[in-house]
């Protein structure tokens, strides 16, 4: 069941920041997303929160400076998502800026796994001989990593967003927003949002020791191209600093002052940079950087976002989108497996989803949990074959259901069902035993059984109300799209009733329509859904300009309606 509701907001709020010269509409839109005074919508970087709010970043900064006065090879131990590769693309630019001798290794996740392993350790002393570790999110908790580095005389410092386990690792110095005692008041920064702290408490660090003064300072503003991406794409929640992050970003994109890598990705994926969203970023740029890591190999992606060299960013671009698209063809051929799987599934009597089939890919199953976790708005696990009677389960939630915390349950409960687990409340990965997969799924079950309400599990679409017919102009979207929109500040969704006045299927998947209100008719596309709708609906869309032979109109991108 899904049904719409109309977010709350406080009127008398809303007409506060009216009077504080906020456009009436954006003023009721900020107060329904807790966003009450002017000041958080400062997009500068002098509204940024001070680094040394975060716990131990200035004994990481003291670190730091030492290792690069003492020539020690730093070497950068990435994660092979979108966030872990600009992560390591900012580590890698901004402690070359500040003299460091540095190098990167990122697991292959097939074989490695996530994080700072032993296995790792090995991997990095073989391959790049290093004085220093550097996690960029993950380390957190890589105990058994960190404990063999110091075994083998190499210090770790540790960057990363994760929550932490019961203990934390013996590593030299953690900056971690989320570790216990840090009072840094935005807990929601990425792993590349993390490093970009640090690089600015080093390069404050630097100055004091009068190796830079403020002219001879490596410009770190010129990264924020990469912070934006990374933090967009690991869809961790946009708050007010978050927002400052990713508007100087994308700012920097729209004015063409970005790392050709950014650039090429842009071209790849068909979008315009000088309209560069966040929307672009998430689904676009995300999408083709994720997909080296899926399919083969992240270095590939951190080569993208590092390199200087057009021509070789666009042909690496190029082939990034070549597996984005391979990506595609096996993820739609994963889904329809997984809905055959889950033919007689009954959400009736089921809270979770727990899926398995030998021929998935490990590097996709993520990506078809959020899928069928859409489609069935249940919390869903899907599980690939990971070798030597092991498998692999990545998993997506639903709201007010915490994934990594149901796993932390279920492991409590039966102790030796999960060989290992980790995540956030709305994305976790696991590893169990074949054999397991039963009763991992019943205790699963119990779990979602025991901590969901029915209420929970049906889909709200959350909108913001009517709109005033004045509003439905491209001057109006062109406001809506100075603001930065995405997790946790969602984007403007409205909700009307509408008569619809004629309705036509496009390319047997979209449903095209022309709606009346109020005597005015407006165009709207319906994407991936092509059931009729009745005569008399209510409506959930978002404004999009549409342009055809160089006019530009309104039209109503619909996301759910229902007949009224």
């Amino acid at each position: 069941m899904t049904r719409i509701a109309i977010r709350p907001y406080s009127f008398r709020d809303a007409e506060r920041l009216h009077q504080q010269g906020i456009h009436p509409v954006m003023a009721r839109l900020y107060v329904a997303r807790g966003l009450l005074e002017t000041r958080d919508l400062n997009s500068e970087l002098t509204g940024l929160l001070p680094p040394p709010g975060l716990r131990h970043i200035d004994a990481a900064a003291t670190y730091l400076a030492d290792a690069i006065a003492e020539k020690k090879k730093l070497v950068i131990v990435a994660d092979y998502d979108c966030d872990g590769a600009t992560a390591c693309a900012v580590a890698l630019r901004g402690l070359r800026s500040m003299g460091a001798i540095v190098d990167f290794i990122v697991p292959n996740r097939f074989e490695y796994g996530y994080g700072l392993t032993p296995e790792i350790v090995a991997l990095a002393i073989r391959e790049k001989s290093p004085d220093i570790i550097v996690t960029v999110d993950n380390g957190i908790a890589s105990i058994d990593g960190v404990a063999e580095a110091n075994r083998c005389g190499i210090d770790v410092v540790v960057t990363d967003h994760h929550l932490p386990g019961d203990a934390l690792p013996d590593a030299r110095v953690i900056v971690n927003p989320n570790q216990p005692e840090c009072g840094f008041p935005s807990k929601n920064l990425a792993g590349v949002g993390v490093m970009f702290y640090v690089l600015l408490a080093l390069r404050a660090e630097m100055r004091k020791r009068g190796i830079f003064d403020a002219q001879t300072q490596p410009k770190l503003d010129a990264l924020l191209d990469l912070v934006a991406l990374g933090t967009v794409a690991d869809v961790v929640k946009l708050d007010a600093n978050n927002r400052i992050l990713v508007a100087q970003g994308l700012k920097r994109m729209r004015a063409g002052r970005m790392h050709v890598g950014i650039a090429a990705l842009f071209r790849a994926a068909g979008r315009e940079a000088r309209r560069a969203s966040p929307f672009d970023l998430g689904f676009a740029l995300g999408p083709r950087l994720n997909a080296a890591g899926r399919l083969s190999d992240m270095s590939l992606g951190i080569e993208c976002l590092t390199t200087d060299d057009e021509g070789r960013a666009w042909a690496i671009a190029q082939q990034l989108d070549e597996i984005n698209r391979e990506r595609r063809t096996i993820e739609a051929d994963m889904q329809e497996t997984a809905l055959l799987l889950l033919d007689s599934y009954d959400p009736q009597n089921r809270t979770t989803i727990s899926v398995f089939d030998p021929s998935w890919h490990q590097g996709v199953i993520g990506i078809v949990a959020s899928r069928l976790k859409d489609k069935f708005y249940r919390p869903t696990i899907t599980f690939a074959d990971a070798g030597d009677g092991w498998i692999k389960g990545s998993g997506r939630s639903i709201a007010g259901f915490h994934l990594r915390d149901a796993l932390d349950l279920v492991s409590k409960h039966a102790p030796s069902l999960i060989d290992k687990f980790g995540g956030h409340a709305m994305a976790a990965g696991l590893t169990i035993r074949a054999t397991a997969l039963g009763a991992f799924t019943d205790a699963f079950e119990t779990v979602g059984k025991t901590l969901l309400e029915q209420h929970q599990l049906e889909r709200i679409v959350e909108t913001d109300g009517p709109l005033e017919p004045a509003y439905f102009t491209t001057q109006f979207i062109e406001l809506l799209d100075t603001q930065v929109w995405g997790q946790g500040f969602a984007p403007p969704l409205f909700c009307d009733e509408f008569r619809v006045i004629n309705q036509r299927v496009l390319k047997e998947r979209h449903l095209k329509l022309t709606l009346e209100k109020d005597g005015r008719r407006f165009d709207a596309i319906w994407f991936g859904h092509a059931d009729s709708l009745p005569d008399q609906a209510r409506v959930a869309y978002r404004l999009d300009a549409n342009e055809f032979n160089g006019v530009t109109r309104v039209q109503l991108l619909v996301e759910h309606a229902e007949a009224l």
